[in-house]
């Protein structure tokens, strides 16, 4: 095996840098702090990027005072992920770890009337859900997808308690992140060498950054820079979408997945299609080339995520390890029946159908709700296809892409 992959490298960067914009008296410049843990004694920074060759520092802002178009100056104190607490951890966090709870804090400052829980892999939802309790919502979201969710990030948006902690020592997470942690939650998770436990302690302000729009900046090959303003979702009420549909409106519980379903498509890496229902995710699609493929992609996996659950919660097992044929059987029989849970459920995706073939795959599964920017040549098609099916369509208005 190559070095690479099993050697973590030096890292090399200053304990500070500044990036200034514009020129003369008339120069703004934001100064940031790299950001260390003390783990088994010493201090240290990310463990790695990306990969483990690839040398990364992680830095917070101490002074940022910038102004630009609508740019929000940021609110020093109430920093989120650049100044998480490592509570405990057999291991300091590299990169990934962190743009993966810092992408779960993107979609929960949207979703904080009630508790709720993000799993995040690869820099994608997995599985989100709203819940009566934070274990609720840890076992909806896990569940949505649980074979996506091994070796995820846990996000929640209230404090993690015991039961919660019980179901979590039970399964493989690498990152537990939250606002705060009860008595006796430590010491239960105290025996997972690789899990990586974050106190991230102005989650309680979340709240305050779902109208904030921030200076976003992407490397290029040669060394340049794209910057723009980060992407903000449009507020998603009643009454900031148009009903594409001439057959009926979404009911009210589809206008709470509507809701929901807006504001998941937005984390998630486009080309995408996303399935809720309920308030949890059914199957997230994310990353294809075409808006049918994605489509098609999220359909299938509606039907694998529960077969899943089905197997876990009703034998102890997955699905492929289900060693009776009649068991097998009869599961594969209960998820054709309700097509995976996609019946009834709503349909969310973050750029318009050019064709009725993507829509067409989640109406024939039994999608009743459909939303999506609008705006194709051919969105006379995608309506006909929906008053077809007696399904409700609002329109958007705005593209939602993620690259």
């Amino acid at each position: 095996m190559s070095d690479i992959y099993r050697t973590v490298r030096a890292e090399p960067f200053p304990a500070e840098i500044a990036i200034r914009l514009g020129s003369g008296p008339e120069a703004q410049t934001i100064h940031y702090r790299k950001v260390t843990w003390r783990v088994a004694g010493r201090d240290l920074g990310l463990r790695y990027g990306e990969n483990p060759d690839q040398p990364a520092a992680l830095y917070r802002p101490i002074d940022a005072n910038v102004q630009l178009a609508d740019a929000v100056p940021l609110a020093l104190g109430g920093e989120l992920v650049s100044s998480a607490e490592m509570l405990r951890s057999g291991k300091h966090p590299s990169k990934t770890n962190l743009t993966d709870v810092d992408a779960a804090l993107g979609l929960l400052r949207f979703l904080s009337e009630q508790p709720c829980c993000v799993v995040v892999k690869h820099n994608n939802p997995s599985g989100v859900a709203l819940g009566d309790t934070i274990a609720d919502a840890v076992a909806r979201a896990w569940n949505a997808d649980p074979i996506a969710a091994f070796g995820g990030a846990v996000v929640v948006n209230r404090p993690v308690d015991v039961a919660t902690a019980e179901a979590l020592a039970e399964r493989y997470v690498e990152v537990l992140a939250a606002p705060e942690f009860e008595s006796g939650v430590l010491d239960r998770l105290a025996g997972k060498k690789n899990l990586r436990v974050v106190q991230i302690r102005a989650l309680d302000r979340l709240g305050d950054y779902a109208t904030a729009r921030y200076l976003d900046f992407h490397s290029l090959i040669d060394g340049g820079l794209v910057g723009q303003l980060s992407y903000l979702p449009l507020d998603a009420r009643e009454d900031h979408f148009s009903l594409a549909t001439a057959t009926r409106a979404p009911t009210a519980a589809e206008w709470d997945d509507v809701r929901f379903g807006w504001y998941v498509q937005s984390a998630v890496v486009s080309n995408s299609v996303v399935y809720v229902k309920d308030g949890c995710t059914l199957a997230v699609g994310s990353g294809e080339q075409d808006r049918v493929g994605v489509a098609t992609l999220a359909r299938d996996k509606a039907l694998r995520n529960a077969a899943e659950r089905i197997a876990r919660t009703e034998h102890g097992t997955a699905f492929a390890r289900l060693g009776d044929p009649a068991a097998r059987t009869a599961i594969e029989r209960r998820v054709r029946q309700d097509h995976g849970g996609l019946v009834g459920a709503t349909m969310v995706s973050d750029g318009f159908f050019p064709f009725r073939d993507g829509v067409d795959v989640g109406l024939q599964a039994g999608v009743r709700c459909v939303v999506q920017p609008g705006g194709s040549l051919r969105d006379e098609e995608v309506i006909a296809a929906c008053n077809e099916h007696d399904a409700a369509m609002v329109f958007t208005g705005q593209r939602s892409f993620r690259h």
